[in-house]
């Protein structure tokens, strides 16, 4: 069987620009949620490839980040995730944003429920 995939090809998920490390090196990452073989994190001090509130997803070999409005704004999932994600975010909103207003601060942020 096939796997249908929606992408954004012309930037790179894991860019320099995107990925941001702590004092001793490591990629500062926080999983915010995990469901259906789906992760999902957000990048402390995020702010400035993408210039939407965001977080970033993982699925299988596949890397994406989506816009908390559901946009996908780089990289590629399969379509069938996406909607799973796109769902999640939709509920759980208010929420993401909280996190995206902490994380862009460098303050901690908890876990959201996952899609059940």
């Amino acid at each position: 069987m096939t796997k249908v995939c929606i992408g954004v090809y012309n930037r790179d998920v894991n860019s320099a620009a995107n990925i941001v490390r702590s004092k001793k090196g490591n990629v500062s990452m926080p999983e915010l949620s995990r469901f259906y073989n789906i992760v999902v994190k957000m990048i402390y001090s995020d702010d400035g490839q993408h210039h939407k509130p965001h977080f970033h997803v993982y699925y299988a070999e596949y890397e994406a980040s989506v816009g908390i409005d559901g946009e996908l704004l780089a990289g590629s999932i399969p379509v069938k995730q996406l909607k799973l994600v796109q769902a999640w975010a939709a509920i759980h909103e208010d929420e993401l944003y909280q996190a995206w207003n902490n994380a862009v601060r460098n303050i901690p942020f908890g876990k959201i429920e996952p899609l059940r």
